[in-house]
């Protein structure tokens, strides 16, 4: 039996044989009832579709609503990370920057004094072990210099304070390093102050040296 508006009736199947007796013996008031059971029958059907194809709607609907979310969640996910990680590249920016400055006063202090009795050599050996240590800690943190001498000038890593002649390096190429440039990774921490060869005029070229400048040349004064 179905039950339709509260109402039990019979398969569709019993409904229709019924309704062939019913016309064959011209019960007209069982072939009313039983017309009035199909429509109703048939209307409950329609209901029903349309209650599931709301249902379906509803479900689609919900499931592109929780891929929105979705997508939206990852996206969030992925932005933190991304400024997590460049908060953290800014701080470590500033605290090696911070660290430069030791640096240029260590090799400045190297390049000038030289120790003359064995208690200055014993100071200056106990300088030499600090400052190893300050260059090993930039090392790790992925600090590096920046190339000059016998590299082309490049504005975007050089700072130029002068032209020179020289008879070693061809014009355009960095003949002199006046302080040092650091990068840190691929970010460029600060540019090497430098001067850049204009040539020797006409007289021959020398083959770049990837020499350092004799005042850059002492033991440790690179990190």
């Amino acid at each position: 039996m179905q039950i339709v508006n509260g109402e039990d009736f019979p398969p569709m199947k019993d409904l229709i044989r019924l309704y062939k007796k019913a016309f064959l013996d011209g019960n007209d008031e069982a072939l009313g009832g039983i017309e009035s059971a199909i429509t109703a029958m048939e209307k409950e059907r329609s209901s029903s579709a349309a209650q599931l194809e709301s249902i379906t709607t509803e479900i689609t609907s919900g499931k592109d609503r929780f891929l929105r979310i979705n997508a939206d969640l990852e996206n969030f996910r992925k932005q933190t990370e991304k400024d997590r990680a460049r908060f953290t590249s800014n701080i470590q920016v500033e605290i090696v920057q911070s660290l430069l400055t030791l640096v240029d006063s260590f090799e400045k202090v190297n390049q000038e004094i030289t120790p003359e009795t064995d208690k200055e050599d014993k100071i200056s050996t106990s300088y030499q072990g600090i400052y190893k240590q300050l260059v090993e800690t930039l090392r790790s943190l992925g600090v590096g210099v920046v190339e000059t001498v016998g590299k082309p000038f490049d504005p975007l890593i050089h700072e130029a304070i002068t032209r020179e002649e020289s008879h070693q390096f061809k014009a355009g190429i960095v003949s002199h390093e006046v302080r040092r440039g650091f990068l840190l990774r691929e970010r460029l921490l600060r540019p090497a102050t430098v001067k850049v060869s204009t040539g020797s005029g006409n007289q021959e070229m020398g083959t770049p040296s990837s020499e350092k400048p004799v005042e850059d040349s002492k033991e440790d004064a690179a990190v």
